[in-house]
C-alpha cells in the first residue's frame, strides 16, 4: 500500500538530509508504528506519504514514494485526499470550520459525497470517538485533547485507505487514548485500513503494532521488524520494556499482562523494600504545610461562555512542591493554569499568586511571579532563530547573556543557534519554549502538557531540570496526561473532573487508586508500592551490592 524506494529529503540549504536511505513497504491492512528520538525525521516520513513533502513543505525529495500505486512526486496532496487521511501534531492547523459537526462533514463535502452518506458517517464518527456531546460546540472552546479527537474524526469520515497520524494520542487522557486506539484497531482489522503512525508514548501503542519502523538517528537508515525485536534494540522504549531489560527478561514483554506473567521472581526480590517517594530525588522536600503558599485558590469558579470550567476549586501550592494536575480532556486543567496567570477572571472565589491577584496584575510584574509554558509552544516564539529567541529571553528576564542558551543546550543537544523555530519538531519547540520561560526563573512554574512530542530521553532531561528547580524552592504545577511523568516527578497529584477537584494527595496514593492513572510499573508489580523503573533499578542495584 505504501512504498518508499531509497528516499531522502533535504530542506533548503541544510547541510544534511532530514531523512535518507528510507527503503520500506507498509502492506495493506497493517498498523505500522514509526518510532525514534525527537528530531530524527519521523514527521518528514509521514508527510512524504501524504504528498506534503515536497509539495507543501518544500525541500528536495530523492527517490520515490507511492501510495496505492500513486507517485507522490506527480500527485499533489489534493490528488491523494481520497486515498490518504492525515492528522498532524497540531490539530488547530487542520480546522477550516467553526463547529465540531461542520468540521466532520467538511472533508466529505470536498469529495462531493451525497448528503445522506455524509449524515450517516458523521453520526458514526461522533459515536466512535465519543464526540456526540460536543457536536454543536465551537472548536475554539474545546480542550486540546477534544480538538485532537475532532481532527482524527474529520479524517475518518472520508473513509481513506491509508491513515497517517503524527502523535495521535499526545493530547489525550488515558481513557480517550484507549478509545482512539480501539477505533484504529477496528479500522485495521475489520476494514483493512492501512495505518502509519508516529507516537512517543509507546506504552500506549506498541502492543497494537504489526511492525515497527525505527529511525535511530538523524539521517540514519530505518530499521524494520516485529515490535519485540525492535524494542530490544531501540533507544526509545516504554517503561514495561525498560523494566524487562532491568530484570533481564527474555523475550521482552510489550504489555502489562505479559510483564505480570514474568514478574513473580522480581516481586519476591523487592518484597519488604520501600521505594523512594515520587519527587524525592529533587533533593530538598517541599516546604512544610504551614509555609506560605506560592499560589492559592479558594472557592475558585470560572465560566467560559456557557460552560462552568471550574467550580469551587481549593488549591494551595508551596515552595519546592511539584503538583500534577490530571483528569480527562475538558476537566478544567488548562483553565486552572490560565487563571493562575491572569487570563481568566474568577466568576466566584479568589486566586492569588505570590500575594498578587493575577488578572489585576500587569504582565511585566506577573512575569516575576509566575511563568506558563502553554500547550502550543509557538505562542511564545516570535524570533527567526533559536539564538534570537534566547537573546530576547535573556533581555526580558534581566538574566546574564547565555542563560537561555545554556538551558536550550541542556534540553536540546545539537540544535544550532541559526535554526528557525518552525524547523524544529513539536517536541523541540516545546523544549525551546520551556527554556524561554525558565530563563526568568519564576517562583511558580506552570506547564501544560510539557511532554507532548518529547521522546523518553528528552523527557528524562526535562525531569532532571524540573527536579533541580524544585530543589531550589520553585513551585511547579503541571497539567498532564502522562502518568509516567507524574509518577516520576510529582509530590502530589490533583485529579479534576468537570471542573471540580475529586482527589488530592500524595502521588503514590492517588495514581495507584485509579487504574486509568496508574503507571505501567505499578500495574506490573501490584500490590507492591513501586511506580517507576528508576525506583526498581536503584533497589536492584542496592540488592546486588549487599549480596
Amino acid at each position: 500500500m505504501i512504498r518508499f524506494e531509497q528516499v531522502s529529503v533535504t530542506y533548503g540549504d541544510a547541510g544534511a538530509p532530514a531523512v535518507q536511505g528510507v527503503d520500506l513497504t507498509v502492506p495493506e491492512g497493517e498498523l505500522c508504528l514509526l518510532v525514534g528520538p525527537s528530531g530524527v525525521g519521523k514527521s518528514t516520513v509521514l508527510n512524504a506519504v501524504s504528498g506534503l513533502v515536497p509539495h507543501f513543505t518544500g525541500g528536495t525529495l530523492h527517490g520515490r514514494v507511492t501510495v496505492d500505486g500513486r507517485d507522490t512526486r506527480t500527485h499533489r496532496p489534493r490528488e491523494l485526499a481520497d486515498v490518504v487521511g492525515t492528522v498532524g501534531q497540531d490539530p488547530l492547523s487542520h480546522f477550516v470550520t467553526d463547529t465540531v459537526e461542520d468540521e466532520l462533514a467538511y472533508g466529505m463535502e470536498s469529495l462531493g459525497l451525497a448528503p445522506d452518506v455524509m449524515r450517516r458517517r458523521v453520526e458514526e464518527t461522533l459515536d466512535l470517538l465519543g464526540l456526540a456531546g460536543l457536536r454543536d460546540r465551537a472548536i475554539s472552546t474545546l480542550s486540546g485533547g477534544q480538538q485532537q479527537r475532532v481532527a482524527i474524526g474529520s479524517v475518518l469520515t472520508t473513509h481513506p485507505k491509508v491513515l497517517v497520524l503524527d502523535e495521535p494520542t499526545s493530547a489525550l487522557d488515558p481513557a480517550a487514548a484507549e478509545e482512539v486506539l480501539a477505533v484504529l484497531q477496528r479500522l485495521v482489522h475489520d476494514l483493512g485500513t492501512t495505518v502509519l503512525l508516529a507516537e512517543h508514548r509507546l506504552e500506549r501503542v506498541v502492543q497494537y503494532a504489526d511492525q515497527v519502523i525505527l529511525l535511530p538517528a538523524p539521517g540514519a537508515a530505518p530499521v524494520i521488524g516485529e515490535p519485540a525485536e525492535i524494542m530490544a534494540v531501540s533507544p526509545v522504549h516504554p517503561p514495561v520494556v525498560a523494566l524487562g531489560r532491568a530484570a533481564g527478561w527474555s523475550p521482552l514483554p510489550l504489555t502489562v499482562r505479559d510483564a505480570r506473567r514474568k514478574a513473580g521472581a522480581l516481586r519476591e526480590r523487592l518484597a519488604g523494600r520501600t521505594p523512594a517517594a515520587p519527587g524525592a530525588a529533587a533533593g530538598a522536600p517541599p516546604a512544610p504545610g504551614d509555609a506560605a503558599p506560592v499560589a492559592e485558590a479558594a472557592g475558585l469558579s470560572v465560566r467560559r461562555g456557557r460552560i462552568d470550567a471550574l467550580h469551587r476549586v481549593d488549591l494551595a501550592v508551596r515552595p519546592g512542591e511539584t503538583v500534577a494536575l490530571m483528569g480527562r480532556n475538558g476537566a478544567g486543567k488548562s483553565t486552572l493554569l490560565n487563571t493562575l496567570v491572569g487570563m481568566h477572571e474568577p466568576a466566584a472565589g479568589s486566586v492569588r499568586v505570590g500575594g498578587a491577584v493575577p488578572h489585576r496584575t500587569g504582565p511585566r510584574e506577573l512575569l516575576r511571579r509566575v511563568g506558563l509554558v502553554p500547550q502550543e509552544p509557538r505562542d511564545l516564539l516570535y524570533a527567526d532563530t533559536v539564538g534570537a529567541e534566547c537573546a530576547a529571553a535573556d533581555a526580558d528576564a534581566g538574566a546574564a547573556p547565555g542563560s537561555c542558551r545554556a538551558l536550550v543546550t541542556r534540553l536540546l543537544p545539537d540544535v544550532p543557534d541559526g535554526t528557525h523555530p518552525r524547523d524544529l519538531s513539536e517536541g523541540q519547540r516545546l523544549a525551546l519554549a520551556l527554556a524561554v520561560v525558565l530563563t526568568a526563573r519564576p517562583p511558580l512554574l506552570l506547564l501544560d502538557e510539557p511532554t507532548r512530542g518529547l521522546d523518553y530521553a528528552a523527557k528524562a532531561r526535562l525531569v532532571e531540570v524540573l527536579r533541580g528547580l524544585a530543589a531550589e524552592g520553585h513551585a511547579i504545577v503541571l497539567a498532564t496526561h502522562d502518568v509516567e511523568l507524574a509518577a516520576e516527578l510529582a509530590h502530589r497529584v490533583v485529579i479534576l473532573a468537570d471542573g471540580e477537584i475529586v482527589a488530592d494527595g500524595p502521588t503514590a496514593e492517588v495514581v495507584v487508586a485509579s487504574p486509568a492513572f496508574a503507571p505501567q510499573v505499578a500495574k506490573v508489580l501490584a500490590p507492591l508500592p513501586w511506580l517507576t523503573v528508576p525506583q526498581v533499578t536503584r533497589a536492584l542495584t542496592e540488592l546486588e551490592h549487599t549480596a
